[in-house]
């Protein structure tokens, strides 16, 4: 009963959302949206597939963590030393080639952002 009442409170909306958010309910539109270039296009595509790639080359980091080759495999120091450039190159493979999906996304919110379409 106790967790029912309980409301987290909300965070303050900054001057400019509120402000759209009213131009929008009064029916007015809060900003006129613009068609991307082909070249703010790519270098936005650009952006957020580094950003995917990022992300990819953490995640691949993480399962590399506790993984530590036998002996007659092991790299030693030096395995630990440029584990980090194969996640990342693994990050940009994958990235390149589709990835998890996260570039499309990002493309289109940092589009949103900038107001354009």
């Amino acid at each position: 009963m106790l967790a029912s009442a309980y409301a987290p409170p909300t965070p303050p909306v900054p001057a400019i959302i509120s402000q759209a958010s009213s131009q929008a309910a009064a029916g007015g539109t809060a900003a006129t949206v613009k068609v991307a270039t082909p070249e703010q296009r790519a270098k936005i595509s650009k952006t957020a597939q580094a950003f995917e790639a990022s992300v990819i080359s953490t995640l691949v980091g993480q399962m590399f963590r506790g993984v530590d080759a036998d002996a007659p495999f092991s790299g030693g120091a030096g395995e630990q030393a440029f584990r980090s450039f194969m996640t990342d190159a693994i990050g940009k493979s994958m990235a390149q080639k589709g990835g998890l999906g996260l570039a499309k996304s990002v493309t289109a919110e940092m589009l949103k952002m900038q107001g354009l379409t």
